[in-house]
């Protein structure tokens, strides 16, 4: 672990970590905002991410929504990379209280992180939007389930179509996930921000109830907070956090 960070770590009781597109990224799921991601998804759909990944998109063009979204946001066989499982460490170590993610992949839960706050959902949950039974991520990938590519309910008189449980574009944050994080970064001795640019609201927005003496940031590139923290380090997360 970078030494620096170690000594903030240290020197705190109560952390939160609050993690974007970029602590995913060194486990192998690549980061659909860069050029190439963008470049990519307009070349093969015709659209871009933002709005294959919108909920009009999904209610209007559900086959081609639930296309890009299996070849693109699912990674079943991925692992959690070493700053996944740091945290998980620290948590059982009874130092980190809480892991916010942006992330849907439920790579923090896979490390071992019980306190984990998706404020975008998890493609490891997936609801009838008819009845509300819930699946996991091998119904949906299973085509015996689905029409066209579209997952539906198994339920007896219901077939109702099946959504991933994930916050789509145009979409409200589930105000209890906002809220459990609210709490705990504003009850957090020190915030460590890692893999965001801290540009996507209203995610972003979070960083400003924190009231500790620490906000460290781990970022490849510079964010508009960083003339704001204690520590800012540019470079790989994984390799920051390794514990």
């Amino acid at each position: 672990m970078d030494e620096r960070l170690k000594r903030v770590i240290d020197d705190s009781s109560r952390i939160v970590f609050f993690g974007g597109a970029g602590v995913s990224t060194e486990s192998g799921i690549p980061d659909f905002r860069s050029e190439t991601g963008l470049y990519h998804a307009r070349q093969v759909y015709g659209y871009a991410p933002e709005t294959m990944l919108s909920d009009t998109f999904y209610y209007g063009h559900p086959e081609l929504f639930f296309k890009y979204y299996k070849e693109n946001l699912i990674y079943p066989d991925v692992e959690p990379n070493d700053a996944h499982k740091a945290l998980a460490k620290l948590e059982q170590e009874g130092k980190v209280k809480a892991v916010v993610t942006q992330n849907i992949d439920g790579l923090h839960q896979k490390a071992g992180s019980r306190t984990v706050h998706e404020l975008h959902g998890s493609v490891l949950r997936n609801y009838c939007e008819k009845c509300g039974k819930f699946f996991d991520l091998d119904y949906v990938m299973d085509e015996s389930h689905c029409r066209n590519g579209v997952p539906y309910c198994d339920c007896e008189g219901c077939g109702g179509r099946v959504k991933p449980d994930v916050v789509l574009y145009g979409e409200m944050l589930d105000d209890d996930v906002v809220s459990a994080a609210v709490n705990a970064i504003s009850s957090a001795d020190t915030l460590i921000i890692g893999g965001t640019s801290l540009a996507v609201y209203p995610a972003a927005g979070l960083i400003h109830y924190f009231r500790g003496k620490h906000l460290v940031l781990i970022n490849k590139t510079p964010t508009p907070y960083d003339r704001h923290a204690t520590l800012v380090i540019n470079e790989p997360i994984g390799k920051v956090m390794k514990y």
